[in-house]
């Protein structure tokens, strides 16, 4: 009898191990649109944001936005809008956080003289990581950002075609080391949006050499050497009515193939 109560003592308690193993082989990751994520990279806790839209589906492409000088992964996320642009087009936003300089400003390292960070290799491999866990297109992984961001989207242009195949630069432009050693391996698309009264980021290449950002050329060189990049051969100019003439400014189009430049006359917001 003894034995007995031990062989249904034994036989009762691989069952409930069973239902544990069980239990434990159909939970599921909690359902989500939009969450923090964090990555180590050179000894840092590298944080960002991911924006998956519901109806997601494998390969499709992946975009970039890097924040401005002094700004944040979640401030871009919400000035820009871009979750809704990919919840309508299905695609998935990376909303990568800047380091923050001994002076307390955050930053993208796009080669400049002020900071040690290695943020292109970071970028890199965070968009080889996200590729591979969520089935993005290595062949649309872009990437976009905001005044600094847009130094860092030519950085990466300039480094890492590779990786992400087009860039796109808001009141940005290149560094003066990138403009003086850019040496892009492939051909990408580059979208430059500026405007003519733009004192922190000037479109005319007067920007000042100070605190490490290195000077900048003209926008229209820089359309030029992407230009040639790119052996566009095609422009295109289109000037667009003026439908707000409360904004005292114009929107200007310029179009070279695969390289495309919106120039907007007048105030900047």
């Amino acid at each position: 009898m003894k034995n007995y109560l031990i062989f249904i003592f034994m036989f009762l308690t691989t069952i409930s191990y069973q239902k544990e193993d069980d239990s434990k082989e159909v939970i599921k990751e909690e359902k989500w649109t939009t969450k923090s994520f964090v990555l180590k990279h050179n000894g840092l806790d590298r944080s960002y944001i991911l924006h998956k839209p519901d109806d997601f589906q494998n390969n499709a492409p992946l975009v970039f936005v890097l924040h401005g000088f002094s700004s944040s992964a979640n401030t871009i996320m919400t000035y820009s809008q871009m979750n809704k642009v990919a919840d309508r087009n299905r695609f998935m936003v990376c909303y990568p956080q800047g380091t923050t300089l001994t002076t307390g400003q955050t930053h993208w390292n796009a080669n400049l003289q002020m900071s040690s960070i290695n943020d292109i290799n970071f970028l890199a491999q965070l968009a080889i990581k996200i590729q591979k866990e969520y089935n993005i297109n290595p062949d649309n992984t872009f990437t976009s950002g905001m005044s600094n961001g847009g130094f860092m989207s030519y950085t990466l242009g300039c480094e890492k075609s590779i990786v992400f195949k087009a860039i796109a630069s808001v009141t940005g432009t290149m560094s003066g080391y990138n403009w003086s050693n850019c040496n892009s391996s492939y051909k990408i698309p580059v979208l430059q949006i500026s405007g003519t009264k733009d004192n922190t980021v000037p479109w005319d290449g007067t920007m000042s050499e100070d605190y490490g950002w290195g000077g900048a050329p003209h926008i229209y060189d820089v359309m030029d050497y992407w230009t040639e990049l790119n052996a566009c051969s095609q422009d295109e100019t289109i000037n667009f009515p003026d439908i707000d003439l409360s904004d005292s400014s114009t929107v200007s189009l310029i179009k070279k193939r695969a390289l495309v430049i919106v120039m907007k006359f007048g105030f900047i917001p």
